[in-house]
């Protein structure tokens, strides 16, 4: 049950992401404690304001990507858990790690990094993929 509720905090984060929904997205990261973004091609980022600020200007951007969630695998370690999967852009493929921590018994991202694979999900579980949707 633990790791449907990961996997659930995980779709919500790329359901806000393939919306480009900015106040969902917000509502997905934890406000109190350390968080960090990697977003692919750019440096790390640290304080949430800064984070907040570069989801906006990624759906703000005149090339916002489309993005599919591929392949999410969960890993639950109580009040830490974390999420490995593939993000689908157009004809790219990335892997990200989506951390997570429990708060108030919701899980909030405290960590997102996407970067570059040569690894590809079973190309059979995309062909009906839609942007924001999570193919398991």
């Amino acid at each position: 049950m633990a790791d449907r509720d990961l996997i659930a905090a995980n779709e919500a984060f790329y359901r806000a992401f393939a919306a480009q929904d900015a106040e969902a997205m917000n509502a997905l990261w934890m406000r109190e404690g350390p968080v960090a973004c990697i977003h692919p091609g750019w440096g790390a980022l640290s304080e949430r304001s800064r984070i907040m600020d570069s989801w906006r200007a990624i759906f703000d951007g005149p090339n916002a990507p489309q993005i599919v969630c591929l392949a999410p695998r969960a890993y639950d370690f109580g009040e830490i858990g974390f999420v490995i999967c593939f993000e689908q852009v157009g004809d790219t493929c990335l892997i990200a790690t989506n951390i997570f921590a429990r708060r108030d018994g919701e899980w909030k991202i405290v960590h997102h990094q996407a970067g570059p694979t040569s690894v590809r999900p079973d190309a059979r579980r995309t062909r009906d993929a839609q942007p924001g949707g999570v193919l398991h």
